[in-house]
């Protein structure tokens, strides 16, 4: 009972973690989309020479989306966004459009934005004739993307570092207990041992005794699981915006069973194996 327990509390906390990535993920994803660079250029910069740096930058590797904003869109933007101030569109009439294109360009990674950054830092005139610029600005939000990089990281090790924990918890508190039955069965095993009974057949029901312990436990755990998503949907549907953990438990069930049950049989299996090498001969 006590290794039953021990594996339910390690594959719950483990399951926890495997839809606990799927959410992290689904933030994360929802914050870069939000992480771009912005590229203005000049107003008197042509539509040729900025489509041609548009198609340069689509190429690289490390690019996902580029969006193209004319300097007719951009006007057009800016007065939709102030269009209550009568000052400024009487101003924008008189002057005529002062903006220039723009284009925003998504990372297909967030590490990709600095080889980004620079690939355009170095297009924006570093080197060349001033009259050969087209850039006007670059607006590139690194303080975002570090810590974005940071909590990717720090996440990723935190549920390492538990998993690992839970692991040999798990392993020793099982290995205890089949360590338990197996001292109690001493007195059987010597007996078998002595009309000739192969390894086999001693460890075999310790062997299935493990495999057993897992198999429950990755049921209670897959059991537990579900209650525990609803709760983490309810409370974080005005925080995230609602990141449903239960649709993701329940399209992804197959691949969440099939990882706890294959987890909890391993851990039932080695911790058994481990149990019962100091018995072997006895």
């Amino acid at each position: 009972m006590a290794s039953v327990l021990t594996l339910t509390v390690t594959l719950f906390v483990l399951g926890s973690l495997l839809l606990g990535s799927a959410f992290l993920d689904s933030t994360l994803n929802n914050i870069q989309d939000k992480v771009d660079i912005s590229v203005t250029f000049l107003p008197d910069a042509s539509e040729e020479a900025v489509l041609s740096l548009k198609e340069s930058v689509a190429l690289l590797p490390e690019v996902s989306a580029v969006e193209y904003v004319s300097k007719e869109e951009e006007l057009a933007l800016f007065r939709e966004r102030h269009q209550d101030n009568s000052l400024i569109i009487q101003s924008l009439e008189e002057v005529g459009n002062p903006f220039g294109a723009r284009l925003n360009i998504k990372a297909a990674n967030p590490s990709h934005y600095e080889t980004i950054a620079n690939f355009l830092g170095n297009r924006a005139g570093e080197g060349a004739a001033s009259t050969d610029r087209i850039i006007d600005n670059l607006s590139f939000k690194k303080d975002i993307v570090d810590k974005l990089l940071k909590v990717i990281a720090s996440s990723r090790k935190v549920s390492v570092a538990i998993s690992i924990v839970l692991v040999v918890t798990s392993i020793m508190v099982t290995v205890n207990t089949i360590s338990l039955a197996i001292y109690i069965s001493r007195d059987e095993i010597s007996v078998m041992r002595l009309v000739g009974a192969g390894d086999m057949y001693v460890r075999g029901p310790f062997m299935v005794e493990g495999v057993i312990a897992g198999v429950i436990a990755a049921i209670f755990s897959l059991v537990l699981l579900y209650p525990a998503t609803v709760w983490v949907r309810n409370a974080t549907t005005n925080v995230y915006g609602g990141v449903n953990l239960v649709s993701y438990y329940t399209e992804h069930f197959g691949q969440v069973f099939l990882t706890l049950l294959f987890s909890g049989i391993l851990l039932g299996v080695i911790a058994s194996w481990l149990a019962i090498r100091k018995y072997a001969k006895v």
